[in-house]
């Protein structure tokens, strides 16, 4: 989480850069009429919720759930109005008191708004992804258009003219209940809009992988309008680092782009890489890990500086990046090569005309990450598992499914843990072990079958969090492997030798690499390799 010291002045950045002007229009005659859609109950003769009934002033039951499948409209109106805010808030998808089970995460529900009775949406996206919030992970975002406080409280102040009417309304995806809905939805009732007044914009798209010999499309439009915003998350599926593709953007038909960038992270306004932070007009909420299975999500909006079109817009980015050895063809680690990486992204703009980007929100199944992984995990093998001095148990975390396997030692010495698993294909995987940081955890030094692997692990964390160590990149022979966690030390700022793990993960590398296959026949352990 970002520091509350740091929110608070970037909250005071965004007051003092973005509200000068709006402050000045403040100072001007308003036209129209303040209405509001919200959750506030309303009670039918039965005492249920009843969307056509008054709102009960004795009631504090302002939320909603909606059962998986099923559909919620937020807002029906007649224009001609304009929404100005959207707030709403909802359970997280971890067990709790009021969800034993799970709720459902903000991926697989899908916001929709639709305007003048199309029945094409205007808006379609999940709404983590619409509020800079990707991977179904919760991440505070402090930004002009869109501010999610604390990753639970989902603030839009995009402007959304509409002439006739407007729908906006939220799809259950998931097979879990989206518990708890409030919303409330801002909008200005007007007597009539400007001829030209264009309308707003946003569209999901998702490619996992991405498509080779091309670049990534954002957005693909016909229109006169501004392009005003990009929201782009990446799952790496390699061991360097992903983003030197450029954006190239062309601008009314041309055939070359006229603005083309210098590489991922200098479009999204940050230099030398990326890393977790939020601004204004820019910001990477979520970073978790380089390498295969790591994730990163940006936003950029350009507010400042809309980028114009007069006939059409084709918005892209390259998915070029660093690869390690046994990835590229020569076998060699170069900075220019086409990755195979999952991306998705939101578009947000503003257009006269109707949009002919021609892409469909796939359903929340689709929308889910495929699972790289084959996964041992250390709750299912208690049994099995063997230890040094001290003792294990299972202990529940709620960000992990199936909890961890806690492993308490007095001391260092003769502490260590035994993880037997078993390989059925001989096929390039990294081994990784998913493992939880705390602040009295140890060091762990990792041998495979009695050969050394990896970099020592150190569990030492100041807040508890989980984490992924990748100790091997290989190609295992089929058979029966033994992982063996011996202690090593302690972070100075340890309390204690703990360990706690999750699981024991055979990660699958990309396609090319069994296509090249330029390790296959080398013997991990003469010279066990991590890229």
């Amino acid at each position: 989480m970002i520091k509350t010291s740091l929110v608070v002045l970037l909250l005071f950045l965004v007051s003092s850069t973005a509200s000068a002007q709006g402050l000045a229009e403040l100072a001007t005659p308003q036209s129209g009429r303040s209405m509001r859609a919200t959750s506030a109950h309303r009670s039918g003769s039965d005492g249920e919720y009843d969307p056509s009934a008054e709102v009960d002033p004795d009631s504090n039951l302002d939320r909603q759930d909606l059962e998986p499948g099923k559909t919620r409209v937020l807002l029906e109106a007649d224009g001609p109005g304009v929404i100005t805010h959207i707030w709403m808030t909802f359970l997280g998808p971890q067990p709790q008191g009021w969800a034993p089970n799970g709720a459902a995460n903000h991926q697989e529900m899908l916001l929709r708004i639709y305007y003048d009775g199309s029945d094409r949406p205007a808006v379609e996206a999940p709404i983590g992804d619409f509020f800079a919030n990707a991977f179904g992970k919760r991440s505070e975002v402090i930004s002009v258009p869109v501010m999610v406080e604390d990753a639970d409280s989902y603030n839009c102040f995009w402007h959304m003219p509409f002439r006739k009417s407007i729908r906006i309304e939220v799809v259950n995806q998931s097979e879990k209940m989206l518990k708890k809905l409030y919303y409330n939805i801002d909008w200005i009732k007007k007597d009539e809009l400007p001829a030209d007044t264009p309308y707003f914009y946003a569209q999901y798209k998702q490619e996992y992988p991405v498509k080779q010999g091309q670049d990534y499309v954002i957005l693909d439009t016909e229109g006169k309008g501004h392009y005003v915003g990009t929201v782009l998350s990446v799952r790496m599926r390699s061991p360097a680092w992903f983003g030197e593709g450029d954006e190239k953007i062309y601008i009314d038909g041309e055939q070359k782009p006229s603005i083309w960038g210098t590489g991922t992270e200098d479009y999204f306004l940050s230099a030398w890489g990326l890393k977790q932070v939020i601004s204004p007009y820019f910001g990477t909420p979520f970073f978790d890990q380089r390498g295969p299975g790591g994730h990163v999500s940006s936003y950029r909006w350009h507010i400042g500086d809309p980028i114009v079109f007069d006939k059409s817009i084709r918005v892209t980015i390259e998915h070029y990046g660093w690869m390690s050895p046994d990835e590229n063809p020569e076998y060699r680690s170069t900075s220019w090569n086409e990755r195979q990486d999952d991306y998705s992204s939101v578009a947000f703009w503003y257009q006269t005309g109707t949009p002919t980007f021609d892409v469909k929100v796939p359903h929340a199944r689709e929308r889910a990450l495929p699972n790289l992984d084959k996964i041992f995990y250390a709750t299912d093998m208690l049994d099995k598992i063997k230890h040094g001095d001290g003792s294990t148990r299972k202990q529940e975390f709620d960000i992990l499914p199936k909890g961890h396997m806690l492993y308490k030692p007095e001391t260092q010495e003769n502490a260590r843990l035994t993880f037997p698993f078993t390989v059925e294909n001989k096929e390039p995987v990294r081994l990784v072990v998913r493992a939880t940081q705390s602040y009295d955890f140890g060091i762990y030094k990792a041998t495979l079958n009695g050969v050394p692997i990896g970099r020592p692990m150190n569990l030492y964390s100041p807040k508890t969090k989980s984490w992924d160590y990748a100790l091997l990149d290989f190609w295992p022979e089929p058979g029966e492997y033994t992982l063996q966690l011996e202690c090593v030390g302690k972070a100075p700022q340890s309390s204690g030798h703990r360990a706690a793990i999750e699981s024991v993960r055979l990660r699958e590398r990309r396609p090319r690499v069994k296509e090249m296959a330029h390790d296959r026949d080398k013997d991990w352990r003469e010279d066990p390799l991590l890229y």
